[in-house]
């Protein structure tokens, strides 16, 4: 993925890097002496993807955000695995969905790290598909629902090593790309990827969500986002 920042939507690039493994654009940007504002879109197909963010000059070219460093599953032995995890870098598309039935959530399955924890409807953006499709496609896979794209909200990444769903040891760099969206005719969700890493899916009232048990990266977003679009909904 390649990270592009402008001062002002449509104006020039004022920096351009290729997002690492393991890095994050936050601090990309501010290697290159700006912070992220706001991000402004998500253009291209998987792998061929470009991210444009809105950045804002911070004068402070020395001082770097701490880096979060990358966790490591409890009950993986690193030492005893006899070989290097294999590097990962998957990018995902989620959305903060909402409707007039509330706010839409799916949970994980056993198949994950965290089964039974409440989490955003998405997933990875798959080879020649965009964000925005990739957020559609997994918004009925995992719900059974339709969906309107309102707009970009902001992107996200963690660094661990663990196991995936198919018990491979990895070093995995996943990069969350968080849109807003609406579902005009929201029905009772139905999980249609049966058997994969959603056991369950359900509208929650703007009342009860914080009452749930999320992700980290979830609730995070959710702090952060929804009480503005709560807002705009009137």
């Amino acid at each position: 993925m390649r990270i592009i920042g402008v001062e002002v939507a449509g104006g020039p690039p004022v920096f351009a890097a290729t997002l690492p493994h393991g890095g994050d654009p936050h601090r990309i940007a501010w290697a290159h002496g700006y912070r992220i504002v706001r991000p402004l879109s998500a253009t291209g197909r998987a792998p061929e993807l470009t991210l444009t963010v809105q950045v804002g000059a911070h004068h402070r070219p020395s001082e770097l955000p701490t880096a979060r460093a990358r966790s490591i599953d409890a009950d993986l032995d690193l030492a005893g695995l006899g070989n290097n995890p294999v590097p990962r870098q998957r990018v995902a598309a989620y959305g903060i969905v909402v409707s007039s039935r509330g706010l839409l959530a799916t949970q994980f399955s056993e198949l994950t790290a965290i089964p039974g924890l409440w989490g955003l409807p998405g997933g990875g953006v798959d080879h020649g598909e965009s964000p925005s499709h990739a957020l559609i496609r997994e918004t009925v896979e995992e719900a059974g629902q339709e969906l309107e794209i309102s707009h970009l909200l902001d992107v996200q990444t963690d660094h661990w090593i663990g196991r995936s769903p198919t018990q491979v040891v990895e070093d995995f760099h996943a990069v969350r790309i968080i849109y807003t969206g609406r579902c005009l005719n929201p029905t009772d969700p139905v999980v249609n990827d049966v058997g994969g890493t959603t056991a369950a899916a359900t509208w929650l009232s703007l009342d009860e969500w914080p009452d749930q048990q999320w992700s980290a990266w979830a609730k995070v977003m959710l702090d952060r986002h929804l009480p503005g679009l709560v807002a705009e909904l009137g």
